[in-house]
């Protein structure tokens, strides 16, 4: 059903749960993974809502998620908007699926502070999964 699915971790705690998600999904021998964590944008701290770790250190954690992935798969870390990179991101694979987690923001504070799951589904041309906090 599903052959390109771009998975978006951020190595936080909903990542655990978007992995759950995606191992729930009925893949086939032919689905490909792409897993991504953006790292904002380069020089701008304001992009960052916590310090992230290096980068190397996020690699090293994707690297283990993709270990827990039955289904070829690769791994991207980009720099950049993460609304806009995730959805580049599955432009380029000509992705089926885009699966996120959310944070759990609600009313004020989701315009606020620019709900990433938001934005990815209200402009990806693809179908969209977002887990739930």
């Amino acid at each position: 059903m599903f052959k390109n699915i771009v998975v978006a971790l951020d190595c936080g705690e909903s990542s655990h749960r978007v992995l759950h998600a995606l191992n729930s999904l009925s893949l086939t021998a032919n689905s490909y993974i792409i897993i991504t964590h953006i790292l904002g944008k380069k020089g701008d701290e304001s992009a960052v809502d916590r310090p992230h770790p290096s980068r190397e250190i996020i690699e090293d954690q994707l690297r283990c998620y993709q270990s827990q992935i039955a289904t070829p798969s690769e791994i991207e870390v980009i720099f950049g908007d993460p609304a806009e990179e995730i959805i580049r991101l599955a432009n380029i694979y000509q992705a089926d699926l885009i699966v996120i987690g959310s944070r759990g923001l609600t009313g004020v504070q989701r315009v606020i502070e620019d709900s990433v799951s938001s934005l990815v589904v209200a402009e990806a041309t693809c179908s969209v999964l977002v887990v739930k906090a």
